[in-house]
């Protein structure tokens, strides 16, 4: 990527470029990635399964059990737990991204210092993580969902429109937060305070039903709110996604990406001086 300092290039280029030109090495950083995250645990990859899993019972305990909180149609314990499954999924992906990426400047001193790597790919490389995760245990999803309904929606074809907004903000959040982990070192507190915030106001654990008409505006103007829905919808219910909402949710994607990736290769060059 040589770009002349005198001539102007639009912003995408260059991240079009990381991707093109760096696509092998951003594809063997992921698989190590994936393998050196669990290297060592006799379950291996499958905790990126368990985990979640884990979590879903409990809060199927707490919120359907205890507080009858009721989801879809059915309305049953297992209905409440893929429906809570479903929107857990593309949530762990987007924060789980976001929030390793505050140490991935730190965590890789060596690469940073190095004048020939792409340090744009590190954010890219756990967002994409992330993502593949995520598919894991969308397929379990399914399967669960063909056990429990005894069919798969034909909307479940459709899942890649929703996964494109999802990847543009993780990645654009990713080298945003990125970038101010090198110059603000409580940023990772500060990350995960706001992303646990985000998570409750977001329609995960409580469909959008039992949300009283004062706080509405709450779900009207989070973008990842139409975004968990839509996954529901499609893979769940046999309904197409929620398109006004999900263009609430791509108009966000697109600042996030370039607003993200343009204050990184602003800031990257005094990464190596400050860390």
């Amino acid at each position: 990527m040589n770009y002349s300092s005198t001539e102007k290039i639009p912003l995408w280029r260059p991240a079009g470029d990381l991707f093109r030109e760096h696509a092998g090495l951003i594809r063997s950083m992921v698989r190590r990635d994936l393998t050196n995250r669990y290297k060592g645990s006799f379950m291996g990859l499958a905790w990126a399964i368990i985990t979640p899993a884990v979590m879903i019972v409990i809060f199927t305990l707490i919120f359907s059990g205890i507080f009858q909180a009721r989801f879809g149609t059915g309305g049953g314990h297992f209905s409440f737990a893929l429906y809570l499954f479903c929107g857990l999924l593309p949530w762990i992906a987007f924060s789980d991204g976001i929030q390793r990426s505050t140490t991935a400047m730190i965590d890789n001193v060596n690469l940073v210092k190095r004048v020939v790597f792409p340090i744009e790919a590190l954010p890219v490389n756990l967002a994409l993580a992330a993502l593949v995760q995520q598919m894991m245990g969308t397929v379990v999803l399914l399967l669960a969902a063909l056990l429990l309904q005894h069919s798969l929606p034909p909307t479940a074809l459709l899942l890649p429109l929703l996964i494109l907004p999802q990847l543009m903000a993780t990645l654009g959040l990713s080298w945003l937060m990125a970038s101010l982990g090198v110059f603000i070192r409580d940023i990772r507190e500060f990350n995960q305070l706001a992303l646990t915030a985000w998570m409750y106001l977001t329609p995960i654990f409580y469909p959008e039903s039992i949300i009283p008409g004062r706080f509405r505006w709450m779900v009207d103007l989070n973008p990842m709110a139409p975004l968990i829905a839509s996954y529901r919808r499609i893979l769940l219910e046999g309904r197409l996604p929620d398109w006004s909402g999900l263009g609430i949710t791509l108009g966000f994607s697109i600042i996030c990406f370039v607003v993200g990736y343009w204050w990184f290769v602003r800031t990257k060059k005094a990464f190596a001086d400050v860390i």
